[in-house]
């Protein structure tokens, strides 16, 4: 399989040109961009920035406090909704799609089918969540078909925990709302009795105000209560949750990315997993997961294609970007995950979860990801993901609403990106309104995401750390907490990548080469090497190969050198 680069979509933000961003504003007053706002000029501009798979975030319809009624959708109590948007992981529909995003709500499921099938004309594969641990507070779908049972809908509510049962509950205690000052209470609060166990697993008739609490958790066959495991017969979620799966592949998707799948038990993943790719071979699931433990079971034993290396490679980026890390912790990572699953790990610096990198909580600047994120791509021949508007520095300033001032993109709220509109430009996708900086930071990325298509190294090849012939005293003016090198290479191509993670030092040095990674390559160190670098510059060079490669590294400088003799 080549390797993916994937671009993430927050379907609800991407195409909305309204930047009236009142805050904590309604959908009348702010907006929400649609399905057909990912037109043909958004898909062919994704296509041309290298880009091979579309993630899709917000699909599902989810609870939300704008009212739907007249379409025949069941309103929400806002006491338990996050934001006028409502978050997309409170899932109130699964047979059904967020008739915000839709031109004409009837015909909403039409309008996404109409997406799948533009992007696919395009070249793009799609990717949507699957929201599997847990549900809106009010989940009850309005679309499903006839022979499909409801979750929670024939439950035994009197007890706390039953295999048959799709929730948990607590007898004889109602569900008590938390009080948020943002959320404007409309009419009586919400009746749950018995109360259902909140999504993040906490077992209260009460949670608090920064707990999951507009979910509520789904019942795998585990006993939260006594640890206990129910997995035989298949516990009734299990088949309702498959049953879901199937639904959405049959519309043509070529993904999941399945949401906080480490809450859910390894087991079911490997029965349903197993079960869709009998039917839709090429379909890939992907595990957001942060318990490096779990790593190889999910893997080898659940069937999933790819995991977020959030734990390992982000967190080990993060703190270089920020000026208080070590690239002692790359080389970390590589040994932790070399092997049998490095090209598993699906790596980032941006998602709807993270904080933007150019705002003032994270690095402050975009061209700050320069080094990290070419390291990020060019690593391991594991995927790569882009959220939208990274590639222009989207800073997330200001609290749109329920979202506080937090750096984060709001995913709870109807809001209009301005410094994504430059390339938004009232639909057109061609970047005319950005600034000289974003139009030369979408070109970075754009190169970036092109050396990674174009590279055979990249895409297939081995990967070799060279940070320890590098600090024991060999190579003069190598500082192996902020420099960090290694090479790729295939037969076809042999590549020794170099970053500068410093922010303010230009570093003058000699990288140092193994006859070991000689050998490995096939290359007589003896000769002279002629090098040139195929990505940000047109530098060239030549050395003998055990003399060392002499480069001079400018702050926040990569260099991609391709070696031949």
């Amino acid at each position: 399989m080549d390797k993916l680069i994937i671009y993430q979509i927050f379907t609800r933000l991407f195409g909305n040109q309204n930047t009236t961003n009142i805050y904590n504003g309604t959908y009348a007053e702010n907006g929400a961009g649609k399905f057909n706002d990912i037109n043909e000029a958004a898909l062919q501009s994704i296509r041309q920035f290298g880009v091979s798979h579309v993630w899709f975030t917000g699909i599902v319809e989810h609870a939300t406090q704008t009212d739907y009624s007249t379409f025949g959708i069941k309103p929400d109590d806002p006491a338990v909704v996050k934001g006028r948007a409502g978050s997309p992981y409170a899932v109130k529909d699964y047979y059904d799609v967020d008739p915000d995003l839709a031109v004409d709500v009837p015909n909403r499921m039409a309008e996404f089918e109409a997406l799948v099938q533009r992007t696919h004309a395009h070249g793009l594969k799609v990717i949507i969540d699957f929201v599997p641990n847990h549900v809106a507070r009010q989940y009850g779908s309005d679309a499903r078909s006839g022979d499909v049972v409801d979750l929670g809908e024939t439950d035994d509510t009197s007890v706390h925990f039953s295999p048959n049962n799709n929730f948990y509950y607590l007898p004889g205690e109602p569900f008590v709302a938390p009080e948020a000052g943002n959320i404007p209470h409309a009419g009586s609060p919400i009746h749950e009795y018995p109360a259902k166990v909140t999504g993040s697993g906490s077992i209260t008739a009460r949670p608090d105000i920064n707990d999951w609490y507009e979910t509520v958790k789904l019942n795998y066959g585990i006993n939260i209560f006594d640890g206990s495991r129910h997995f035989d017969p298949i516990p009734d979620t299990w088949h309702k949750m498959l049953d879901i799966l199937f639904f959405w592949a049959a519309k043509g998707i070529d993904g999941f990315r399945c949401d906080m799948a480490h809450m859910v038990p390894v087991e079911f993943w490997h029965w349903a997993i197993g079960r869709v790719k009998q039917r839709y071979p090429r379909l890939i699931f992907i595990a957001e997961i942060y318990d490096p433990g779990l790593y190889r079971s999910f893997i080898f034993e659940g069937g999933f294609d790819y995991l977020y290396d959030k734990v390992g490679l982000y967190d080990a980026l993060r703190r270089l970007m920020e000026g208080h890390g070590s690239c002692y912790e790359l080389t970390r990572v590589w040994q932790q995950e070399s092997g049998d699953f490095a090209q598993h790990m699906l790596r980032f610096l941006e998602t709807h979860d993270e904080q933007r990198i150019a705002s003032r909580f994270f690095a402050n600047d975009p061209w700050s990801a320069v080094p990290a994120m070419t390291l990020t791509a060019t690593m391991h021949t594991g995927p790569t993901l882009l959220y939208f508007g990274q590639e222009v520095g989207v800073r997330a300033e200001g609290s749109e609403g329920f979202s506080g001032d937090d750096g984060r993109t709001t995913i709870f709220d109807y809001w209009g990106l301005t410094d994504w509109q430059g390339w938004l430009n009232k639909g057109r996708y061609d970047g005319a309104g950005l600034t000289d900086d974003q139009r030369n930071l979408r070109s970075f990325y754009q190169r970036l995401n092109h050396l990674v298509n174009g590279s055979d190294a990249i895409q297939n090849g081995y990967f070799y750390d060279l940070q320890y012939v590098n600090d024991n005293g060999q190579s003069t003016g190598y500082d192996a907490h902020r420099v960090y090198s290694y090479l790729r290479y295939t037969d076809r191509q042999k590549l020794l990548i170099v970053c500068n993670f410093s922010q303010h030092l230009t570093y003058e040095t000699n990288i140092k080469i193994p006859e070991a990674a000689f050998d490995a390559m096939g290359i007589n160190p003896s000769r002279t090497l002629r090098l040139s670098d195929i990505f940000l510059t047109d530098m060239q060079l030549e050395a003998v190969g055990r003399s060392g490669i002499p480069l001079e590294l400018p702050p926040r400088c990569v260099r991609v050198l391709e070696i031949k003799l």
